[in-house]
């Protein structure tokens, strides 16, 4: 008999489909993948896996690995796209989402789905994912079951998933992708790439000349110019702020989040503790205040802000100008370096407010309570604000470090001194501490020696992030501050108006959990640590051995509470009689 040659195998037209995006994300730009183990997204896992042009991120759980992809896209303006099946897993990627939209962070969620003729029908694991995320994400398509007839469009809803991510305002969008089985099966023919598929760059909004002419005069008055999150991008960013406030004479209230927190002298670093002083927040009431970026942590600062009665000019390069207090003059869609040159060249040959006088009383009240902060901090022994002091100081220049919300962000904030050389890095878009682990290994993965300060119940409420952390390739190392509890609820009138039991029950909320076995129990090194001398040393060792590995460091909650209010109590010693005009230590 003569041998029949063997028919190639019937290609399978998801796996093909699938093939085909991956392809043209890498294309896009596209170095990062997320993967969640799942059957539906079968066809996407093995294209991704089986491209060889980039890196596979493999996350037991969805949530956890959201927020990797956030800090990823965080770290590095570029989306990583993070895959996962259907039904409840997808909802698991909800407060990522929800992350990435306030922070303007670019991220890209591909759900697969069932297909049409099984939802609606009790199907298992199926629920209604094409309008999941509501209005948060920029873009979505669900594009149904792949056919033979979509072919030519494939590799542009590919480029549109990844371009949509980084457009005018960066942020989530949402691929949710349906397929029939058999999931696996033969690649067919990839379509080709074509040259139209390149989305033209997103246009550079500015202040016209007629908005300019209109703010310009409120630039020769007493002024300060206040720095959050999405500052400064890059060292042209911040050299035009520093321009801008060197013509004006004015301060830069900075956190470290705005990357201008820096060691030059028009740059204040202890202004929280300094406004909860009566005199000086009254002597240094500004006439025009020029936000850029973001929110500062600090509610004395921002209520301080909103009742001066002052001229409020908010710039954002998104056009995301926050104003909770409903004090904005004006805000401005506008690129900061751009518009601080433009604002330098218009005013400096005019004269300024006060001469310099303006300015100098800031540094000179500024030198005096970053003196008060420093000392206080070394006589309190070892204490919250010590540690975050320390890990920052030891950082090497280029490094990353993600801070958590609630207290490490504010110690940060209120009482540490400027740093250059270390990229701060937070989730501050909806100020929650959701997947904050997961978002520093996204960091990580871009790259940088990374670590990670955190409080005890934000490290238990994304402990899942530690799944897998030691086999990843990456530098991180968490510092964990355990005080047994909620912590930032010691600040908070909570904590004088109810009985300590109440209080504990629900927001003490003690775990009494042992951090350093639950690290271990995840496969990473930990070890806990009662000195300065013994952070120092293992930040050392980390920096020397690299991987992951965990810190914890014990604290207590009244004892930070008192710890708070000796230093602001030393500052109002530093720069007022003493006694005087003193403020309450809260929030």
């Amino acid at each position: 008999m003569t041998e029949q040659p063997c028919e190639p195998p019937p290609e399978n037209l998801a796996v093909t489909f699938a093939t085909t995006l991956v392809d043209e994300w890498f294309h896009q730009g596209v170095t990062d993948v997320g993967v969640c183990p799942g059957s539906r997204s079968t066809p996407l896992a093995v294209a991704v896996a089986a491209h060889g042009g980039v890196r596979v991120h493999v996350h037991h759980d969805e949530r956890s690995a959201g927020f990797m992809a956030l800090g990823f896209g965080l770290a590095t303006g570029r989306p990583m796209p993070v895959i996962c099946t259907s039904g409840t897993a997808a909802v698991e990627l909800h407060p990522a989402v929800v992350e990435a939209h306030h922070a303007c962070v670019p991220l890209l969620v591909v759900t697969a789905d069932r297909p049409p003729e099984l939802q609606g029908v009790g199907a298992p694991q199926t629920i209604d994912q094409e309008r999941l995320y509501g209005p948060v994400v920029r873009w979505a398509a669900a594009p149904g079951p792949p056919d033979d007839q979509g072919r030519s469009w494939w590799r542009r809803l590919a480029a549109d998933s990844v371009a949509s991510t980084v457009g005018i305002v960066p942020g989530p969008c949402h691929l949710n992708l349906a397929f029939r089985e058999p999931l696996i099966g033969a690649i067919g023919a990839v379509p080709r790439r074509t040259d139209d598929l390149a989305r033209p760059a997103p246009p550079v909004w500015g202040v016209t000349d007629e908005t300019m002419a209109r703010i310009l005069p409120a630039f020769s008055q007493r002024g300060v110019i206040v720095c959050g999150v999405r500052t400064v991008v890059d060292d042209d960013d911040s050299a035009a702020v520093c321009q801008l406030a060197d013509v004006l004479g004015w301060p830069v209230l900075a956190d470290h989040l705005s990357g201008m927190r820096l060691d030059r002298r028009c740059v204040i670093t202890s202004f929280d503790p300094l406004l909860r002083v009566a005199s000086v927040a009254e002597e240094l009431l500004p006439q025009c205040v020029v936000h850029f970026g973001g929110l500062l942590s600090s509610r004395v600062t921002n209520e301080w802000l909103a009742r001066s009665g002052a001229i409020h000019l908010g710039f954002d390069r998104h056009g995301i100008v926050p104003d909770p207090d409903h004090v904005m003059t004006q805000s401005l869609h506008a690129p900061i370096a751009e518009s601080c040159r433009t604002i330098s060249k218009l005013m400096v040959d005019r004269p300024r407010p006060t001469g310099g006088e303006w300015l100098d009383a800031w540094t000179r009240h500024e030198s005096a309570a970053r003196a008060a902060v420093d000392v206080t901090i070394a006589d309190q022994g070892w204490n919250e604000v010590k540690v975050a002091a320390l890990v920052i100081d030891e950082l090497a220049p280029g490094s990353s470090l993600v801070v958590s919300s609630s207290m490490p962000v504010r110690d940060l904030e209120w009482y540490v001194p400027a740093t250059d050389g270390v990229r701060v890095l937070a989730n501050r878009g909806a100020n929650g501490i959701d997947g904050v682990v997961s978002t520093a290994v996204g960091v990580a993965l871009a790259g940088a020696p990374t670590s990670l300060l955190i409080g005890d119940v934000a490290f238990l409420h994304d402990v899942n992030g530690l799944l897998g952390l030691a086999a990843r390739p990456v530098d991180l190392l968490i510092v964990v501050v355990d005080n047994d509890g909620g912590g930032i609820f010691s600040f908070l009138p909570q904590a004088d108006a109810l009985d300590t039991e109440r209080f504990e029950q629900l927001f003490g909320t003690p775990h009494g959990l042992d951090l350093v076995a639950v690290s271990r129990a995840h496969g990473v090194p930990a070890e806990r640590i009662d000195s300065a001398d013994g952070v120092s040393s293992a930040i050392e060792t980390w920096r020397a051995e690299g991987g992951a590995r965990v810190i914890v460091v014990d604290s207590d909650r009244d004892r930070n509470r008192a710890v708070h209010a000796a230093i602001n109590a030393a500052v109002a010693d530093a720069v007022a009689e003493p006694g005087a005009g003193r403020t309450s230590p809260g929030e």
